[in-house]
């Protein structure tokens, strides 16, 4: 097999580094909250083993973001889980087992769970704030977003929608995938599906 190249990045929120691969990993997205869930699934699996501090793991398509819990230095653990995906793709075992496939709930399902969320817990919270969270749609398991009011082009909102909204969407809906901000801060209006994803 040739060599693989995976460029590791860390995000803006710096618990996160994404880690794109050269090639296709998984079909689909998939989010895995911890050892337990990741059981049976032999990448997430082995991306646990490399530290205790990782808690969460996120592959999609060609890029698995991984989530650690302290603030050092990434570079030791980066290395660590570059060398791990690249060892379980030359194994050629499926990265995600079938049955997190199987489970997964169907697009419509994810999207009312997720208005619900937005009408009942998060919209009344950002409210406060002079802004509000918008549905933009639900492909397979991936959400698109987008803050309006207050929110849109403001400083905060990249962080209110990462670190608090994503938190809460993943906590309530583990089986949802990418979630995406559609929001165009920049120019004040909204560039469907021109998404940054986390």
């Amino acid at each position: 097999m040739d060599e693989i190249k995976i460029m590791a990045e860390i995000q803006p929120d710096p618990s996160k580094c994404r880690f794109t691969v050269d090639r296709p990993v998984y079909e689909g997205a998939v989010y895995f909250r911890s050892r337990e869930e990741a059981k049976g699934s032999p990448l997430a699996e082995a991306i646990f083993a490399v530290s205790d501090q990782i808690s969460a793991v996120l592959i999609s398509g060609n890029v698995v973001t991984v989530t650690k819990e302290d603030f050092e230095d990434w570079v030791p653990v980066a290395k660590q889980i570059g060398a791990t995906i690249r060892q379980v793709i030359r194994s050629g075992v499926p990265p995600v087992s079938e049955e997190v496939r199987a489970r997964r709930k169907s697009s419509e399902e994810i999207r009312r769970k997720v208005q619900e969320l937005l009408d009942t817990y998060i919209n009344p919270a950002v409210a406060m704030h002079g802004g509000f969270v918008e549905l933009i749609d639900v492909i397979d398991n991936d959400v698109f977003l987008r803050m309006g009011g207050g929110c849109q082009g403001c400083g905060a909102a990249n962080i209110t929608l990462k670190m608090g909204i994503e938190e809460i969407i993943r906590e309530h809906i583990p089986e949802v995938g990418n979630i995406f901000d559609t929001t165009d801060h920049a120019a004040g209006r909204n560039p469907y599906y021109s998404p940054y994803g986390w």
